[in-house]
């Protein structure tokens, strides 16, 4: 038996050859807190979350999914037309009676909090059914993950690669990504930002350890809320304001647009003269991107073009 584990696919990630070799069955890895053993490729997905959906799509296993839940947008070029005729189980997240009727022998989902007994199933009752699951490792909650970093999601990429049994596919897309990452100058003009990713009352901002803060790095963009160790945290507005952040990074969800925000900023009494506000000075991002996925790189190339653009008295 073959076990995987993290660090061995981080390290195949890095090394220059690509690995073409066949992924050997069966296959035992280590997923925030549960093992998951699978006897052969899987071959009917249920996929929960654009991340999620995303990443098999990039990777031409289309085929193999047999249903979608709980998706943060549209898919976007270039796998749109691949994505037209896949099943939609749910607008948010499916029950495990809907799952089960897709007769997935996998489901990958974008959140651990999706497999839960009110959600798609908890991970021990579907493996009792035949059933693999798998979280994208960065959101792991059983399990702290390591901060985020592109190598880290590059490695995630190899070892769903290894999964399906499609190596050449993922090392392919790795290098894509390598390329297109390259090609980011970070800023430096020492610039300081906020990800403002959802919230009225309070924000709930990027802190120090996820997408957000791996994104804003590679921008060359100081986070005001890096010194946090998490993901995402709820801030206050008057900590923004202390910060008074050069640039703020608004999340654009069809149920929290972009434009929503700017209106909030700018009618809040708190933040209408945050120099990022009266300037006007702000960077966007689609939800589906903000989240550690295989968008992540092509959000980051679009966001320093956006920064590029921005001017600065200083």
């Amino acid at each position: 038996m073959r076990t995987l584990r993290l660090l061995s696919l981080a390290t195949l990630a890095l090394t220059a050859a690509p690995s073409l070799a066949a992924t050997s069955y069966p296959l035992t890895l280590q997923n925030c807190d549960t093992s998951v053993r699978l006897a052969a490729p899987p071959q009917r997905v249920v996929t929960i979350k654009s991340t999620a959906t995303e990443l098999l799509l990039a990777l031409g296993l289309a085929n193999r999914i047999v249903g979608i839940g709980f998706q943060d947008g549209p898919v976007p070029e270039p796998w749109a037309a691949a994505a037209t005729d896949l099943p939609v189980l749910a607008e948010k997240l499916p029950s495990q009676e809907v799952v089960l009727e897709a007769e997935p022998d996998f489901i990958y989902g974008g959140w651990e909090s999706n497999f839960a007994a009110d959600g798609v199933g908890e991970r021990a009752s579907l493996a009792a059914l035949g059933i693999a699951s798998y979280v994208s490792p960065a959101a792991c909650r059983s399990t702290k993950p390591a901060k985020l970093s592109f190598e880290g999601l590059f490695a995630d990429i190899a070892e769903m690669g290894a999964i399906f049994d499609v190596s050449a596919a993922a090392d392919g897309l790795i290098a894509e990504q390598k390329t297109e990452l390259a090609t980011i100058t970070p800023d430096t003009r020492g610039l300081s930002a906020l990800w403002y990713s959802s919230g009225t009352k309070a924000p709930y901002v990027g802190a120090g350890n996820n997408a957000p803060a791996m994104m804003m790095a590679a921008l060359g963009l100081d986070n005001i809320m890096g010194d946090v160790d998490d993901g995402w945290v709820s801030a206050s507005w008057e900590a923004v304001v202390d910060a008074n952040p050069d640039v703020i990074v608004l999340v654009d969800a069809a149920w929290n647009s972009a434009a929503q925000k700017k209106k909030l900023l700018v009618e809040n009494p708190i933040t209408s003269k945050l120099d990022a506000v009266v300037h006007e000075r702000y960077l966007i991002v689609p939800f589906p991107a903000s989240e550690a996925g295989v968008r992540n790189v092509g959000a980051t190339v679009d966001m320093a073009a956006q920064l590029a653009a921005l001017t600065f008295d200083k």
